[in-house]
C-alpha cells in the first residue's frame, strides 16, 4: 500500500518496504497517465509510519523551496 499526497496540484506516492530491521520509503511523482518518476527522496525509520512520515517531511521541504 502506498501513501498518496497532493502538493501544489501534483500527486506523489510514498512507497515503503522492509529493509533490515526497519523500513525504507521513497517518493514517486505520479503523472496524469499513471506513470511515475522517482523524485530522489529516500527515508528510513524503525516502523513503516516513521519512514513514510520522514519521506513526506522531506518532500514538503523540497516543494516549499
Amino acid at each position: 500500500m502506498a501513501r498518496e499526497i497532493e502538493i501544489q496540484g501534483r500527486r506523489y506516492w510514498i512507497l515503503s518496504e522492509p529493509e533490515g530491521r526497519g523500513w525504507k520509503a521513497h517518493v514517486i511523482e505520479v503523472s496524469a497517465d499513471g506513470t511515475g518518476d522517482e523524485v530522489g527522496i529516500d527515508a528510513i525509520g524503525d516502523t513503516r509510519a516513521e519512514a513514510d512520515d520522514a519521506a513526506e517531511r522531506k518532500l514538503r521541504r523540497l516543494t516549499q523551496a
